[in-house]
């Protein structure tokens, strides 16, 4: 008996230090989530911190608003809200950042997806040279190019129209580099199969390609949708008709440089806050793909 016992000892103690590892594994994963739990936390406050002032100060008064010590409205101000909408052209704003983005975004999508697939997918001499260059001009600061951009589109007599803020913005240099590493993870095995059963360049890149690369390109669309909705340098420079002004320009023309309610910042921050509504609506139908696109997944298993 007594040796059956001490045979039974030394199997026992392994189960006692892996029950004390266990243990520990369990604490230190409680701790790792407590902390990761903490830091996202304090992250979303301070992303999220913005967005909740802006909403507050468009339910103060404009005393409140001036006053740094009230935080929260006494009496919140619905009415800014409906005074933004039926006392001031923000609708009329919002419709033409909305249509010039669209348009804008729809051309730079076809731009910026055949010389992706030209630069992945086809031998000409200079290909590399090519992309090479396109890049390089991603490394100029906008404003080198707005004189030489005035002046073309000047000459065509296209300030102060749709047209010039359209064609102006035709071609996206992030759009070509993000669908390019895309597109670069489609076996080219692939195409040569489909140009092999008589599929031209134009229906494999747009029944083949883009359907697995459907990530890249809503990720694409979605940030320079937003880019080109909050864009306010550039068409505040070729265009000075207040009935085609953006919503950066409108807001800014309207509410702030002596407009009808002059610094009015109560009006101010209800018309900003209306004025990302569509962004908002927009990203929350997109976010899957996005975070997939961000992520480099171009729907390809295996």
């Amino acid at each position: 008996m007594e040796s059956q016992k001490i045979a039974l000892t030394p199997n026992r103690l392994p189960k006692e230090k892996s029950g004390h590892l266990a243990v520990k594994t369990k604490v230190f994963r409680g701790f790792s989530f407590a902390g990761k739990t903490i830091v996202l936390a304090a992250v979303s406050i301070f992303t999220v911190f913005p967005f909740i002032w802006m909403i507050l100060s468009a339910l103060k008064t404009k005393a409140e608003i001036m006053d740094v010590t009230a935080f929260f409205p006494a009496d919140p101000q619905w009415g800014n809200f409906v005074n933004v909408f039926t006392e001031s052209p923000l609708i009329r704003y919002i419709g033409n950042s909305l249509f010039v983005s669209a348009v804008t975004l729809l051309i730079q999508i076809v731009t910026g997806a055949m010389i992706a697939y030209a630069i992945v997918f086809l031998e000409f001499k200079g290909k590399h040279l090519l992309f090479t260059i396109i890049m390089g001009t991603y490394m100029l600061p906008s404003a080198a190019t707005y004189v030489p951009s005035y002046i073309i589109l000047a000459n065509m007599g296209l300030l102060n129209t749709y047209t010039g803020l359209i064609i102006s913005n035709a071609v996206s240099i992030f759009g070509i580099f993000l669908l390019r590493q895309a597109f670069m993870q489609v076996p080219k095995g692939l195409v040569e199969a489909a140009r092999i059963d008589g599929a031209s360049h134009w229906q494999i890149l747009w029944r083949i390609i883009t359907p697995m690369t459907k990530s890249s390109f809503i990720t694409f669309g979605l940030m320079n949708f937003i880019a080109c909705y909050n864009n306010y340098m550039w068409p505040s420079l070729i265009t000075d008709d207040p009935e085609m002004s953006l919503v950066s320009q409108g807001l800014r023309r309207f509410f702030i440089e002596g407009g009808a309610y002059g610094t009015n910042w109560p009006l101010v921050m209800a018309g900003s806050a209306l004025i990302i509504v569509p962004l908002l609506v927009l990203f929350g139908f997109t976010q899957k793909w996005f975070i997939n696109g961000i992520g480099g997944d171009t729907g390809m298993k295996g």
